[in-house]
This record gives C-alpha cells, sequence and structure tokens, in this order.
C-alpha cells in the first residue's frame, strides 16, 4: 500500500506541472506551500495552481478512489465480476437526468451548472431506488439485482436516445460532451463536497467489510454467519450511489475506472474486503489520475476528456484478465 500511495503522489504531483504555463516543479510546490500558509500574493502561478490544477488533481484522486472501492462493494454484494457503477445503469441514470436538464434548461431563466448536476444526481438515486424495487419484488438476491441494474441502464439509456433524437445539434453536443466524462468542470467547492462524501460513507463500507467478505460467499453462508444479506445488500447498494452520484454528477461518465481497479487489486491481495476496498480505491486513483495525465499531453494544446482515455486504458487491463487469470482467482 506504501508503494501506491508513493505512485500517487507522484503522478498527482506530474499533473499538476502539465499545461500550457510551462511551470516548473519547484514553481507548483512553491506555490502549493505558499497556499497552505496563506502567503498569496496574486501571481500567475497562483492562479494557475491553485485557481485551474490543484482542484482538478485532487478531485481526480476523489473520484478514481470512491469509484473503484464502490466498484469492489458491488463485485462482493452481488457476487458478479462484471458489477459496477457503469454496469448496472447508475452511470446511465445520470446521463439522463443531465439531458433533461439541459434540454430543459434552455428554455428557462434558472438554466445553470447547478441544475445539471442536481438534476444527475436526483436521477441517479430514483435509479438505485428502482433497482431496489424490482430486487424486492422478486427478492433481494445478488442475481435479481444484477438483472434489475441491467434493465435500469437500457431504459435510461434508451430515454437518453429518445431525448437526443429530438434535440438541437447545440443541445446534442452538450449532451455528448457530457456523457464523455471530464474533470474540466470542477472546482474548489466540487471537490469539497465529493471529499465530504468520501469521509462520511468509505470508513462505513470499511466497517462493514466483513459482512460484504460474508456476502461474497453466498447468501446461505452470509446467513448463517448472523449477516442480514437481504438488508446489508440493499444498505451497501445505497451507500455506493451516494458516492457515485456525488462523483459522476460533477464529471460526467467515467467508466472502466470501477470495474478494473478491483480486479487487479484482487490479483495481488486477494477478495478480503478489509484490505482490498483501500487497495481498490488507490489503484482507482491512481488509474484516474494517470488518465488524467494522458488527456492533457496525448494531443498538444487539445484536452481529451478523461472517459474516453479511462476505456483506452481499461480496455487492455480488462482483456489481459479475460486472458490470462486463472478462472479460480475470483
Amino acid at each position: 500500500m506504501t508503494v501506491l500511495i508513493l505512485l500517487l503522489l507522484v503522478l498527482a504531483c506530474i499533473s499538476v506541472t502539465i499545461g500550457s504555463a510551462g511551470l516548473t516543479p519547484a514553481q507548483v510546490a512553491e506555490t502549493i506551500i505558499a497556499g497552505i500558509t496563506h502567503n498569496q500574493s496574486g501571481t500567475f502561478e497562483e492562479a494557475v495552481v491553485l485557481g485551474l490544477r490543484l482542484h482538478r488533481v485532487l478531485f481526480g484522486v476523489c473520484a478514481g478512489f470512491g469509484l473503484a472501492v464502490c466498484g469492489a462493494v458491488m463485485q462482493g454484494i452481488l457476487r458478479n465480476p462484471l458489477a459496477s457503477p457503469f454496469t448496472l445503469g447508475i452511470s446511465s441514470a445520470a446521463a439522463f437526468g443531465a439531458s433533461v436538464a439541459i434540454l430543459i434548461g434552455a428554455g428557462i431563466s434558472l438554466w445553470s451548472d447547478s441544475f445539471i448536476v442536481i438534476n444527475a444526481f436526483v436521477f441517479t438515486l430514483v435509479a438505485t431506488f428502482g433497482i431496489y424495487l424490482l430486487a424486492k419484488h422478486r427478492g433481494m438476491t445478488a442475481e435479481t439485482m444484477v438483472l434489475a441494474g441491467i434493465l435500469v441502464m437500457y431504459l435510461f439509456s434508451a430515454m437518453t436516445s429518445f431525448l437526443q433524437f429530438f434535440a438541437s445539434a447545440e443541445h446534442n453536443q452538450e449532451i455528448v460532451f457530457w456523457t464523455f466524462g471530464s474533470l474540466s468542470r470542477t472546482n474548489w467547492e466540487k471537490t469539497g463536497v465529493l471529499f465530504f462524501i468520501i469521509i462520511c460513507t468509505v470508513p462505513y463500507l470499511l466497517w462493514r467489510s466483513w459482512d460484504i467478505n460474508a456476502l461474497a460467499e453466498g447468501d446461505e453462508i452470509a446467513k448463517g454467519l448472523g449477516v442480514l444479506a437481504d438488508r446489508t445488500r440493499a444498505l451497501c447498494m445505497g451507500i455506493v450511489s451516494v458516492i457515485t452520484a456525488g462523483i459522476i454528477c460533477f464529471t460526467g461518465t467515467i467508466g472502466f475506472i470501477g470495474l478494473v481497479a478491483p480486479h487487479i487489486s484482487r490479483m495481488v491481495i486477494g477478495s478480503d474486503m478489509r484490505y482490498l476496498l483501500p487497495v481498490s480505491g488507490l489503484v482507482g486513483a491512481i488509474l484516474l489520475t494517470g488518465a488524467d495525465i494522458l488527456s492533457r499531453s496525448i494531443i498538444p494544446n487539445q484536452i481529451v476528456p478523461v472517459g474516453i482515455m479511462t476505456a483506452f486504458i481499461g480496455i487492455p487491463f480488462f482483456g489481459y484478465l479475460f486472458m490470462k487469470v486463472r478462472r479460480e482467482y475470483w
């Protein structure tokens, strides 16, 4: 874990220095120290580092950590290696909520970025509640929740496509850009909100890691160990949805982090959630920070949406897992 933390710090430092301003690592360090000690003088370096870059990097670290933890929890409680916020419809619901806000916002004076964020967050929770109701109707098992999640994913994807069909070219462009996923829309306030969500939720998931381990072995074993399987699964899904909503309502759709990071971690340390959750979080933060570095440096004077880069990074990892890893590791 120490190696992962050091690697994350190195990538974060590199990420802060990347940009057209051409700042050196020493200048960045001096600017951050000045900001911490409140010894600011309104320099150009402060405007670039503290106003534009540092909050983006910190948000990316928190977002990658949160998405990876969510993926690990979902794979454990649902006993499905493909479970993640992206594959079970939560991200699709956020995309639909943002699309509705973009279209409605064209005709009202209250339209703003906050309207899109709130709508995406609300529809993410609506999707989770829908999954809960569908699964409860057929029995709160891992299989029914996965099927309910797939149903919700296709439903919201279809509704988003329906809106795009009737939307103008300008609105379609905004909707598509939002679904790409980007860290360009972050600021210090959003970073603070996400950090607060992570601090309030992840420790609880770590505290319930033994129960998640029991669920990963099957409902019968979990019940034999005294774990209330249905209630624990529903509670963990609710918490995961809040974390996911708190991330993608600000960034748009970012896939593969929650899917790939837990698998990479599981290959190294095994499936014990007491260790898998924090390690998966660090791996997810590293992946998203690395993807952000590539998104800002791969094409000169052009920032590629980070959601595209996470897909390019995640697909080879997942392909390797599919082709090389032994069947028993899960």
